[in-house]
């Protein structure tokens, strides 16, 4: 089965839209994988919106959701996922319960509230399922796909997932903030000989160390994890909304002089794992 990546959102924290930043795009985190009619999506940052346009033109009817945690630019683009309110359409949602006890349920209700949003979850009558869980679980959505789950090092906390399936493996890393001088052994595991993984490339090592406790990571510790880890290719991904498509350009000099396996990605990148392998 083909497997197909497209990333619909990038960036992290807020959107970022600018003449500045329209090469790498403005829409936060989404990335969507495709199998045959299937769609796995991970985050419903602001990218989402375009993700469910064009599963509305290509006649999807249905796919997971899975969130890495319920900062708001990771959730804030549920509301405009429009298949989301069609009630042909089944959207099951996954999430995991984090530190103060909050799962998805709570944090999407909360979010489709008064005077903060005018229309309430319950009317997404596209959503089938919002299904909490422990991270740790190993998550089977469709037959021969697992979804490992581990925590990740973010405020609040946060879950990172690897996706196997037969013959490929994905890694979604978006929220999490290293250690210096000591690789992280969990997003090691999660990323450990996958065919792409996408790592939180918020900073660089310079900026970084004014930076900690904001529950991100560096670019330059994304390459050290890949190539620790045996990764094939890395997504430099959740990029600051202050890095503007210059410094980005920049930044992707940078990783490819340094390992060739990495690239900063751009909003619209579309990746063919079969291609990959």
């Amino acid at each position: 089965m083909d497997v197909r990546v497209t990333f619909w959102g990038v960036r992290g924290c807020i959107a970022s839209p600018s003449p500045e930043n329209s090469l790498y795009g403005g829409n936060t985190t989404c990335v969507g994988l495709t199998l045959g009619g299937r769609v796995l999506i991970f985050d419903g940052g602001t990218g989402l919106r375009r993700l469910g346009v064009a599963m509305r033109r290509d006649g999807l009817t249905e796919a997971h959701l899975f969130l890495t945690h319920y900062h708001w630019d990771h959730i804030c683009g549920v509301p405009f996922f429009a298949p989301g309110f069609d009630p042909s359409f089944c959207l099951r949602i996954h999430g995991p319960r984090l530190d103060d006890g909050a799962g998805p349920a709570l944090a999407l209700d909360r979010q489709m509230q008064p005077p903060g949003f005018p229309v309430p979850l319950s009317l997404m009558s596209g959503i089938d399922s919002i299904n909490g869980f422990s991270i740790g679980t190993v998550l089977t959505p469709l037959p021969g796909v697992a979804v490992h789950t581990a925590p990740l090092n973010h405020p609040g906390g946060a879950c990172g997932y690897r996706i196997e399936g037969a013959g490929w493996v994905v890694a979604i890393i978006t929220d999490t903030e290293h250690r210096p001088g000591r690789l992280d052994p969990v997003v090691l595991d999660l990323m450990a000989g996958a065919d792409l993984a996408v790592y939180d490339s918020t900073y660089t090592d310079e900026i970084f160390p004014a930076r900690r406790g904001w529950g991100h990571s560096t670019w330059q510790e994304g390459i050290r994890l890949a190539r620790a880890a045996g990764v094939k290719r890395l997504a430099l991904s959740h990029h600051d909304p202050n890095h503007d498509d210059r410094t980005l350009d920049d930044i992707a000099a940078a990783a490819a002089a340094t390992w060739d396996g990495a690239f900063v990605v751009r909003e619209g990148t579309e990746l063919d794992l079969s291609a990959m392998r």
